[in-house]
Order: C-alpha cells, then sequence, then structure tokens
C-alpha cells in the first residue's frame, strides 16, 4: 500500500511541475508495489523501483523531448516581422522620400531601400524592413 500512495502522491505532485520526471517515478513506485504484491523482500522491491524509475528516466524522457521537438508548431516570426522577405505592390512611386505599396490588401507608406532607386506603379517589390509605420522595400529581381 504505501508504494502506491508514493505513487499517487508523485503522480499527483507532477500535475504542479509538468517536468515528467515526478511521473517516471510514479511507474518505478507502481513497479514496487506489484513487486510487493508477488511477496517480493522490501530490498527487491526497493531495487525494482530504482531500476523501472532509471530505465523511465534515460528511455522514455528523452523519446517524449524528442517527439515534442518533432511536433512543436514552427517557430516563425510575428507581427511586423513577420512582413519582411513578402512582396509587395507599388501603388503610387516610391523613392527615397515617399511612397505607397499594398502589402496583403492594406496600403502602407513606403521608402526605396536603396536611396537611387525609383520604383513605379505596377511593380511588385520585396518588402526588406519595416520602420515604424513604413515599409523599406526593394525591386524585385
Amino acid at each position: 500500500m504505501i508504494w502506491l500512495l508514493v505513487a499517487i502522491t508523485l503522480g499527483i505532485a507532477e500535475l504542479f511541475t509538468l517536468t515528467f520526471v515526478l511521473l517516471m517515478l510514479s511507474g518505478g513506485a507502481i513497479a514496487g508495489a506489484i513487486a510487493a504484491a508477488l511477496g517480493a523482500p522490501l530490498e527487491i522491491q526497493a531495487v525494482v523501483f530504482t531500476v523501472v524509475s532509471l530505465l523511465s528516466l534515460l528511455g522514455v524522457k528523452p523519446l517524449a523531448r524528442r517527439w515534442r521537438q518533432n511536433h512543436a508548431e514552427p517557430a516563425g516570426a510575428m507581427g511586423l516581422k513577420a512582413l519582411e522577405g513578402g512582396t509587395a505592390l507599388v501603388l503610387e512611386q516610391v523613392d527615397n522620400h515617399h511612397g505607397l505599396i499594398k502589402i496583403e490588401g492594406e496600403t502602407w507608406t513606403a521608402r526605396s531601400f536603396d536611396g537611387d532607386q525609383v520604383l513605379e506603379p505596377g511593380e511588385e517589390v520585396k518588402i526588406v524592413e519595416i520602420r515604424g509605420a513604413t515599409a523599406m522595400v526593394w525591386r524585385q529581381t
């Protein structure tokens, strides 16, 4: 019964830590309880607990970590950074001082990233970076 109480306590504690370590130890305690139910002496129960806990920690946890990494959402850019590298359509001439483009259906002020470029309406441009509320753009090649 003590092994089962230890297993339940560790399982409940795992709910607060979410590290899976206490869950592995809980599995070892359940294995110790099974050994006790089969009539093994206390020393054997402790060895079973230790071996199962270590095997769980060394085997299951790395597998769980690898699965989580393979199934995690890709870390992509968010907000204004997500626009950088995208394309836009020039609505009004863009130069070093003024301009207007359309990004994903929205109108933005724009400036030429290279102060010498003049981009004409209808051209598709690449968004190099966003500075404040102004897109810095470059001619698509």
